[in-house]
């Protein structure tokens, strides 16, 4: 990691830091870099206002960080993600299994399984979950919030 690439994940912390602040929120912000993105962890008890139902605020806050970070560092090679509580952590892993799943169900059935609609986000996860796996394609359909992802076997 360069000086640059840790200097940017700090003014991202901070600018985390400052967002709960101003918000009234009590909490810490833990940086982790992996080589797919760039985590920011908030560890808080108020963890269900920052989470939201179904992780609502979650994905709005993440939008709003994203966006802020784009604006004072155009140049970040790599992706952020912001997570409350391991919140996100573990609803990707329930995507991921969820996506292994339906692939199983789709190559059983020989029929394509359709998802519920779901965030671009959550689309993403399953999408990338199932990119290594030679027998099956995952396809998004619909628009705006019933958007969903369709998986079928590899014709």
């Amino acid at each position: 990691m360069t000086t640059t690439t840790t200097d940017s994940n700090n003014e991202t912390k901070r600018l985390i830091q400052t967002l709960l602040e101003k918000m009234g929120v009590a909490g810490a912000v833990d940086v982790m870099t992996t080589t797919e993105n760039v985590q920011y962890t908030i560890r808080t008890p108020e963890g269900g206002l920052l989470i939201g139902e179904n992780g609502k605020h979650l994905l709005a806050l993440n939008h709003l960080v994203k966006k802020m970070t784009e604006r004072a560092a155009p140049s970040n090679p790599l992706p952020i993600l912001v997570d409350v509580n391991d919140y996100q952590t573990k609803r990707i892993e329930e995507l991921r299994d969820l996506a292994r799943m339906n692939a199983q169900r789709a190559r059983y059935f020989k029929r394509p399984v359709t998802m519920q609609p779901m965030s671009a986000f959550e689309r993403r996860v399953i999408h990338l979950a199932l990119a290594s796996v030679p027998d099956i394609v995952t396809q998004s359909i619909g628009e705006g919030p019933q958007r969903r992802v369709v998986i079928k076997m590899y014709e």
